[in-house]
């Protein structure tokens, strides 16, 4: 694994990219540079835009996941303070500081162990360079964002080495139900153990026009899949990298016979879908987070009302299902403590769901997506009505259109 970059490369990198308003360069000899500083507690405190930098330090540290951990811009801040005032590297420079002003900045000095305050402009590598340059705002920064901790979960799990002379099936029955074996009576094998952690992240999407399936889809990438109307606006790719997460674009309303109203009502919705929504599968739940202008609503497992809408707001991640959770109803379900526990997602494009008075099959766009794990979860124990909810799970690189 490549060495990350120390704390002077990473925030000169910042500098120089120009992505954090207020974050330059003091002098015209890079030895100083301004960092905002505005206090959370300002009418027009903005969390996207002021505490972006120290969200991203906090991203690049491993302190912080989008979408799994809780969101504490004053603990962001508090990190990169700590971490410029332990630093050799960094001396503040209190006589330049602004921090009486609209938009509040300090001042800090750079040390260069050759003398100069430019940086070296030795070659990064991919995963540097990302963190370097991240914006959680930006869809394709967001797909590196969740490859970079799919890979640190992944390096992490192979250091897990599964129970001897048990085979996963009966081991998972053991976790699950309580019982030592099959047969044996109950034993104290605790819960959630490594070998019961989420590694599939494989979904399956559904699209479907006014209930007519249009396009159904298994994706494979650990990166998930943005559901949009074009293609994902991606940035400089030799910096992020190619975007790995499996595209899928609406269909062309032509695609199935509807009377030329609703094909005219559905192209000026697909107008408002550019830039979609992004859905992935991580070890702890289901997410996705919301990019397009276009109002999407939702229904599932953590859906907070199951007889009117549930609405995604827009740059915000929401889980859509808890791991933990579905596994403990599983548990208890085995237990014949309880039913088997959903694990469906149902999207809506444009119009509110779920609504009492309009049935699912006329709406004009919605989606449905399965996680796999859960479905090979319930297969393994002849739970649910599997053979009417069964995806196809051979390989399925390019989807089926209808």
């Amino acid at each position: 694994m490549e060495a990350k970059m120390h704390m002077k490369e990473w925030l000169v990198a910042q500098i120089e990219s120009g992505h954090y308003e207020g974050l330059s360069w003091e002098d015209e000899s890079k030895s100083m540079f301004r960092i905002p500083w505005k206090h959370a507690a300002k009418k027009d405190y903005k969390q996207t835009e002021d505490a972006a930098l120290f969200k991203a330090w906090a991203v690049y540290k491993g302190k912080y996941r989008e979408g799994r951990d809780r969101a504490d811009p004053t603990m962001w801040k508090t990190r990169l303070r700590c971490a410029l005032n332990k630093s050799t590297d960094f001396q503040e420079v209190p006589e330049r500081n602004q921090l009486d002003i609209t938009e509040p900045y300090k001042v800090y000095h750079i040390q260069h162990d050759n003398g100069s305050a430019r940086p070296a402009e030795s070659p990064q590598t991919k995963d540097q360079a990302v963190q370097a340059l991240s914006s959680p705002e930006d869809p394709a920064v967001l797909v590196q964002q969740l490859r970079c901790q799919k890979e640190s979960f992944h390096r992490s799990k192979e250091e897990v080495k599964p129970l001897p002379d048990v085979t996963m099936r009966e081991h998972m029955y053991c976790e699950l139900t309580g019982n030592k074996t099959l047969n044996q009576s109950p034993s104290t094998i605790p819960f959630l153990s490594p070998t019961l952690t989420i590694s599939d992240f494989r979904m399956q999407v559904t699209l479907l026009y006014q209930g007519q399936r249009v396009m159904k889809v298994t994706t494979r990438s650990p990166e998930g899949c943005f559901i949009l109307q074009g293609r994902v606006p991606l940035g400089n790719e030799r910096i992020y990298g190619p975007c790995s997460a499996q595209q899928l674009s609406f269909p062309s309303p032509g695609s199935v016979a509807l009377p030329p109203w609703m094909a005219e009502a559905m192209n000026r919705l697909l107008c408002h879908l550019e830039r979609g929504v992004l859905l992935w599968v991580a070890p702890d739940g289901v997410f996705i987070k919301r990019f397009c202008q276009g109002r999407v609503y939702w229904s599932g497992p953590r859906a907070q009302h199951a007889d009117q809408p549930n609405k995604l707001e827009r740059e915000k991640t929401f889980k859509l299902l808890d791991v933990p959770t579905f596994l403990s109803e599983l548990q208890s379900c085995l237990q014949g403590k309880g039913s088997t526990p959903s694990y469906e997602i149902e999207l809506c494009f444009g119009e509110e769901y779920p609504d009492p008075n309009v049935p699912k099959n006329r709406k004009l766009i919605m989606a449905k997506v399965v996680p796999l794990f859960a479905v090979e979860l319930l297969q393994r124990f002849n739970l649910g009505e599997i053979e009417e909810k069964r995806p196809d799970l051979t390989p399925n690189t390019e989807g089926e259109k209808m």
